[in-house]
């Protein structure tokens, strides 16, 4: 695997336009088009399954009206296609999807340089789930990113640890699963402190250590100022819980009020990530940095819905500049003023959707 420390003189030119892009305090429509375009037509010149699937239909950058017509890349195409500008083996890494059954085809979102990847989950980590603070210490449920090179949540988790973590900070997951014994004495060393701490990892990882303290009979009420992130949710997992269950335990077992538990939104098919606004009230609007819109779409991507009304969501992200900055996930949602309200996984006609959503951009670049 390459460095990923020389780019083609085209890609680092689009690079530093978007590290300058990313580093703005925010954008206006305007600013958000211009480089939304500016990037789906790189893409479009250097990525030949983008560009037969956009040519099948119609769709050139010339003659599109605004990023809204930038044609919706189908999550799923991440499992059958390479979805690159430049050859995989040139690149600095790939993220790939976790898979849940045994023998199942993973997507792949393969990232040439991560410089843009990783100034995307810098200041949105730092803004919506830091809040100010320079520092905690961090307990991490999730192996890091030496264990889990293709996880984009491992590289996630470790640079929080890198950036925000005090001394001592880790990932407490390893070959062998979770040291809970090992979580226990260091959550109640904070206890005993008073320092406040921050928990960090994937939904079915809190679960797994909510179901641990209780067979043990232990509460830890962390001191004031701790916090808690989770991503992701249940699926492939033993046991699921409703999201105003396990929020409601998370605050009775570790006494983080609802504010402070912060959920992150975000897949290995995107670079950027969303948060929640840590309501009291569930589900919690999401919203992502100035460089990611979100919009509803019918099942097959092709119409943009109104607020209220349920679709699939789509999310332009201008960080993922080297695949596909507009996919179509398999995710039901709808819009609101604050984002994004999350609703679950596509079933029924969603989901027959997504298939043929699937279908089509397959056909297109085979």
């Amino acid at each position: 695997m390459s460095t990923g420390a020389t780019l083609p003189p085209a890609m680092q030119a689009l690079v530093a336009r978007l590290l300058d892009f990313l580093a703005q305090d925010g954008c206006d429509e305007a600013q958000f088009d211009a480089m939304a375009r500016e990037v789906f037509a790189f893409q479009h010149a250097h990525s030949e399954p983008l560009q037969r699937f956009c040519r099948q239909r119609g769709i050139t950058p010339r003659r599109i009206g605004s990023w809204r017509e930038i044609p919706a890349v189908p999550i799923g195409a991440f499992k059958e296609a390479t979805l690159s500008c430049i050859p995989p083996q040139d690149c600095a890494g790939i993220f790939m999807t976790s898979g849940t059954t045994r023998g199942e085809v993973r997507g792949r979102n393969h990232h040439p340089s991560f410089a843009v990847w990783d100034l995307s989950m810098r200041r949105p980590f730092a803004q919506r789930f830091m809040q100010g603070i320079d520092r905690l210490p961090m307990v991490v449920l999730f192996p890091d990113a030496q264990q889990l090179p293709n996880s984009s949540l491992a590289r996630y988790l470790t640079q929080a640890v890198r950036l925000h973590g005090s001394p001592g900070s880790r990932a407490w997951v390893g070959p062998a699963g979770m040291d809970v014994d090992g979580v226990v004495r260091t959550l109640e060393a904070a206890q005993r402190d008073g320092t406040p701490l921050a928990l960090l990892g994937a939904s079915f990882s809190l679960v797994h250590l909510l179901d641990a303290l209780a067979e043990r009979g232990l509460r830890c009420t962390l001191p004031a100022g701790s916090r808690i992130l989770d991503t992701g949710g249940f699926k492939g997992q033993s046991r699921v819980l409703e999201p105003e269950a396990f929020y409601a335990l998370l605050g009775a077992t570790f006494g983080v009020p609802r504010a402070l538990c912060i959920n992150m939104y975000g897949m290995t098919e995107l670079s950027s990530q969303c948060y929640d606004a840590g309501n009291a009230v569930l589900p919690s609007p999401k919203s992502g940095p100035h460089w990611l819109r979100t919009r509803v779409l019918d099942p097959l991507g092709d119409r943009e819905l109104p607020p209220g009304q349920p679709g699939l969501l789509a999310h332009t992200d201008l960080a993922n500049f080297n695949s596909a900055c507009t996919i179509l996930t398999e995710d039901v949602g709808v819009a609101t003023d604050a984002g994004f309200v999350l609703l679950g996984r596509a079933e029924g006609a969603q989901a027959r959707g997504c298939s043929l959503a699937v279908q089509e951009f397959l056909r297109a670049a085979a």
